[in-house]
């Protein structure tokens, strides 16, 4: 006899003794189920997984009442014979193994329990056909109990309708979202699946809605892009840049969002691992390794990758759901998808999202047409508040034909490790224009050929100077200039002690300094490239930061971060006056810099108005 923890008869728990004995096949099955079958969009990803493995070519997917009531989900592909059906509600039985090679799982159905979890819970029944048949067939099954398998009229492929899901077991029940939050996550495993197949026609219907409904196109890039337009929204495309890599046998490919398209939460990141959508934390982890320069710590960036690797190199039997994998060599996957992900960033140049200016269009065609009562002048025309602008100067058709990366004027020099040449074409022709005027001091005014770009100037040069300071310091370091008279900060003791812990971080990037008593230190020794430094805020941004936020970081986190606060205190500030040279010097070093449509923030650098829309704003179009 064994003593086994029970309910006593008040409903505590208590320990009781009982004999080991074997469950029964329909508890086994109903405990299998509760693994695979959380939910209704657990049993349609399972559904749906089958009927790609089957080579459909169009899956329809119809629910109601977020799945309690009704699940179907039909397809057109090779379809069952009647033994089959009899071992397709089984457990243990599958097709997807051949060779019974655990390592090599090539479809993304496997684990040959689904039909028979789904129907160990529910009412179920299948009907199927394949195109050598003249008729299809049918095993009814309930509650795991499995009748004969009859003929029965069917197109080519394999229908499976799911009535009163969970009724065997109505506890669950109890645990199910809203019938809205139900839907919803059924939607998202057919979105996934689309995305995914983009050769397979999806439709998903609730309650007599179509929710999704995309046609076939093709696989290669041009069709694929389509149909992420249509399953993740144009906007996205728009605001994202093609991701095409490869490394060490590991192939990513997608799109990657801007950075200034940035989101709450993680929920926009589309990951596929060999066609199979994952939710798995090392690719997380390794999207924001790739934003870590632009994002701020709590948001998140827009993304679909897809994975191609060696399925011997990925375990995906590692969950009961298949929503988890393992990689054989996780770091070679991690380097590809940051590798993947930066390179695609860095090709795209200066491009920021086209959301801010079109923010700012929104917000001008909300602002009331018709002042307040009381504010109208002569004639009955509105008389509206208005300041001039202080505008530096207009109309700079004198542009300098040559210049050095953008140096502004004696009292707030930044010189560039190099020089960086080229030749103006008209005015208008560069991708971000060419200055016509600066507005408040912060705000440098520039024509295109088909629009108006406004330019945060602090923001942009703080960019820059981010990247030149990294640049600087991946090639050999970054050259550093001793003050005549060092620069004396007063700490705190703790702070001190924890900012000289770092101080050969710091010397890494030219910030040298010591020791200057208790409570202090003393700035010996600061970073060529940053002439004018505000020293003093710079080392108490840094002492802020190393207040027990270290230790989560490895040091290339710790040294871009060290860049950017430096880069934040030696740029150009808001408030500064700057000549035509100096804006459009910044204006043609912004083109040349990877990066540099958002600052070290993550806020855009500048908004485009499209000629288009203002003359909308203006009734011309």
């Amino acid at each position: 006899m064994m003593t086994a923890v029970g309910a006593t008869h008040d409903g505590r728990m208590g320990r009781e003794t009982s004999a080991i004995r074997p469950l029964s096949d329909t508890l086994i099955s109903r405990i299998a189920a509760g693994e695979v079958i959380e939910r209704p969009a657990s049993a349609v990803k399972e559904l749906v997984e089958n009927a790609i493995d089957a080579a459909a070519a169009r899956i329809t997917v119809t629910i109601e009442d977020g799945g309690r009531r009704l699940i179907r989900v039909a397809d057109d592909g090779k379809g069952m014979g009647p033994a089959d059906l009899v071992l397709a509600v089984e457990r243990h039985a599958t097709s997807k193994l051949p060779d019974g090679d655990l390592e090599r799982i090539a479809s993304l159905g496997f684990r040959g329990e689904a039909l028979a979890a789904i129907c160990a819970v529910s009412e179920m029944t299948v009907v199927s056909r394949r195109a050598e048949d003249a008729n299809g067939w049918t095993p009814t099954v309930s509650g795991g109990r499995k009748g004969d398998v009859a003929p029965a009229a069917s197109n080519t492929g394999t229908e499976i309708t799911i009535n009163r899901l969970f009724s065997e077991t109505p506890a669950r029940l109890k645990f199910l979202k809203s019938e809205r939050a139900e839907a919803q996550a059924v939607a998202d495993v057919v979105k996934r699946a689309a995305m995914a197949h983009p050769d397979i026609a999806f439709t998903l219907t609730v309650n007599g809605r179509k929710r999704i409904d995309v046609a076939a196109c093709g696989l290669d890039t041009a069709g694929h892009s389509p149909r992420l337009a249509a399953l993740v929204g144009p906007e996205f495309e728009e605001n994202s840049v093609p991701v095409g890599f490869s490394r060490d046998g590991v192939e990513v490919t997608g799109l990657a969002g801007l950075p200034t398209d940035h989101r709450p939460t993680t929920q926009a990141q589309y990951l596929f691992v060999n066609d199979r959508p994952v939710r798995d934390r090392l690719l997380l982890s390794a999207i924001r390794g790739a934003y870590a320069d632009f994002l701020p710590r709590d948001r998140h960036a827009a993304a679909v990758l897809f994975l191609a690797l060696d399925p011997r190199d990925v375990d995906v039997n590692v969950h009961p759901q298949k929503a988890e994998v393992r990689f054989r060599d996780p770091q070679r996957v991690r380097s590809a998808v940051v590798g993947a992900l930066r390179a695609a960033l860095e090709a795209s140049g200066h491009r920021a999202t086209t959301a801010g200016g079109l923010a700012a269009l929104a917000s001008l065609r909300a602002t009331p047409a018709v002042p307040p009562q009381g504010t109208e002048g002569e004639i009955g025309q509105p008389r509206m508040p208005y300041a001039a602008p202080r505008v530096s100067r207009s109309g700079f058709s004198d542009a300098p034909k040559r210049f050095e990366g953008f140096a502004p004027s004696a009292d707030a020099r930044d010189e560039a490790p190099g020089p960086v040449e080229v030749e103006e074409p008209a005015d208008a022709s560069f991708p971000l224009g060419a200055a016509r005027a600066q507005l408040h001091e912060n705000y440098i005014i520039a024509q295109t050929e088909n629009g108006v770009v406004i330019v945060d100037q602090h923001a942009a040069h703080e960019r820059l100077v981010y990247e030149r300071l990294k640049a600087a310091r991946d090639a050999g370091g970054i050259a550093s200039q001793r003050l005549l008279i060092p620069e004396i900060v007063e700490l705190g003791a703790g702070a001190a002690e924890r900012l000289l812990e770092h101080a050969p971080d710091f010397a890494e990037l030219g910030l040298v300094i010591a020791s200057f008593g208790p409570g202090a230190v003393a700035v010996e020794e600061t970073p060529a490239l940053l002439k004018r430094l505000d020293i003093k805020a710079l080392v108490r941004d840094l002492a802020d930061h190393y207040e027990g936020t270290e230790a989560a970081e490895d040091l290339k986190s710790r040294l871009d971060h060290v860049a950017a606060t430096m880069a934040c205190h030696g740029s150009v500030r808001s408030g500064r006056r700057l000549t035509p040279e100096e804006m459009n010097a910044l204006l043609r070093e912004m083109e040349a810099t990877p990066g540099s449509g958002q600052c070290n923030h993550g806020r855009p650098t500048y908004v485009e108005l499209k000629l288009a829309d203002i003359e909308k704003l203006f009734g011309r179009r």
